[in-house]
């Protein structure tokens, strides 16, 4: 006889670990598929603002932390290479830090590795059928395996626009950017020909390592389809030739590609998502972690309180999810950001230098409320209409109408 749990999570990474976590320690029968060891090391670099573990009492996962937090806005040269100090600590995670954190509180889950083929919903529970033929049983599945998901049904809402970045970590001939410094991000394209300046804008996230070692990534705010990593590397390599840098050595190359504008779930399906599967990717800053540690035990919560009721079957128990993830206020503030990234979407690079100066001229509290997805709904329109009061004519145009056909990059121009 198939034993059937309470929950079973799908996915291996971040998500999957924080909502298994989440639910075993609020004492949830609790099984997860992974594809890989669930000890595996994750590949990609995680950033946070501070403030957001700070309020949270989890500032120790941090394997970094810088208080020389900049960004340029110029267009380059020594007249126009004023920073702009953002005044807030920004930190990368220690992954293993925070791998063993989430492993710490999932030690009731039971992982099998193994791959979700198949998906079969009954009236009671839900039968997982797995690549290696073996059926697993669950009340309740959690799809918390990545946006590309097939398991997850949302409405197409056409090209789904994807931030895609290329970062090296290494040693250089000199110091690429000042020394314990970090930069969120570095708009100056003086190092780009004519007609790159033409191409999709992209920027300089980077930052000191210590010992000699730095990360330097050159990213792509957001892009249908994305921008091609050979154009990235290209770009980055010349950004770092103009200031006379070279890699010296080459410890890790890091490749980056997840979606900016994936379009809500269908919330009346009766198998809940979470993380990527669930759109939780902040459409205007492309940030998810804290926002899986912030929503993750009041999700768990629910589920657990909801799985009390014996009757509920997977339907029901997955409305109850849906509900308590996407409440009214948070789906207007995500159709808001996506509204926003949209107009981005279509800004030169000067639009886009004009635009996120006057952005981080805000008061800190709003702008760092802004890309933390933190403020509440009718704060968030505040700050938007004080962001549009504030902004030039030409950028105003811009955020109502779009970017003029005469001001597009020939790309998009392209795109009809």
């Amino acid at each position: 006889m198939t034993e059937v749990v309470d929950v079973l999570v799908l996915g291996g990474g971040p998500a999957a670990l924080c909502i298994a976590s989440e639910l075993s320690h609020s004492g949830v029968d609790v099984a997860g598929i992974a594809p890989q060891p669930i000890d595996a090391p994750w590949p990609n670099t995680y950033g946070v603002w501070a403030e957001e573990l700070r309020s949270l009492g989890l500032e120790h996962l941090l394997e970094h932390r810088w208080n020389d937090s900049v960004s340029y806005f110029g267009s380059g040269g020594d007249a126009q290479d004023q920073s702009m100090v953002h005044g807030i600590d920004y930190g990368l995670f220690d992954r293993v830090a925070l791998q063993q954190h989430w492993l710490g509180r999932a030690q009731g889950v039971r992982w099998h590795q193994d791959t979700a083929e198949r998906l079969e919903v009954g009236s009671l529970k839900t039968s997982v059928t797995c690549g290696s033929g073996t059926t697993l049983q669950a009340r309740l599945v959690i799809d918390a395996s990545g946006s590309r998901t097939p398991h997850i049904r949302r409405p197409d809402q056409g090209p789904v626009a994807g931030q895609a970045a290329y970062g090296v970590v290494g040693r250089f001939s000199r110091n690429p950017i000042e020394t314990g410094r970090f930069v969120l991000m570095d708009y100056r394209c003086d190092h780009l020909s004519e007609e790159q300046c033409s191409e999709p804008p992209t920027f300089l996230y980077a930052m000191d390592l210590g010992d000699g070692v730095f990360f330097v990534e050159e990213t792509s705010l957001a892009l249908a389809p994305g921008v091609p990593y050979d154009v990235l590397k290209q770009r980055l390599l010349q950004r770092l030739e103009k200031r006379d840098v070279e890699i010296t050595e080459l410890i890790h190359e890091e490749f980056c590609l997840f979606p900016m504008n994936l379009p809500l779930p269908d919330r009346s399906q009766p198998v809940l998502a979470f993380g990527g599967s669930a759109s939780m990717v902040h459409p205007a800053s492309g940030y998810m972690v804290g926002s899986l540690l912030r929503r993750g035990p009041g999700l768990a919560r629910a589920i657990a309180e909801a799985l009390k009721n014996r009757e509920l079957g997977s339907a029901a128990l997955a409305r109850c999810g849906w509900q308590a993830l996407w409440p009214l206020d948070l789906v207007l503030r995500h159709q808001l950001y996506q509204f926003g990234l949209g107009r981005l979407m279509g800004f030169n690079e000067s639009l886009l230098r004009t635009h996120f100066a006057t952005f981080f001229s805000l008061p800190q509290e709003d702008w760092i409320g802004f890309l933390t997805n933190t403020l509440p709904l009718t704060r968030l329109m505040a700050v938007m209409l004080r962001l549009f009061a504030l902004s030039p004519w030409d950028l105003r145009r811009g955020l109502v109408l779009g970017a003029p056909r005469s001001q597009l990059p020939t790309w998009a121009q392209s795109k009809g």
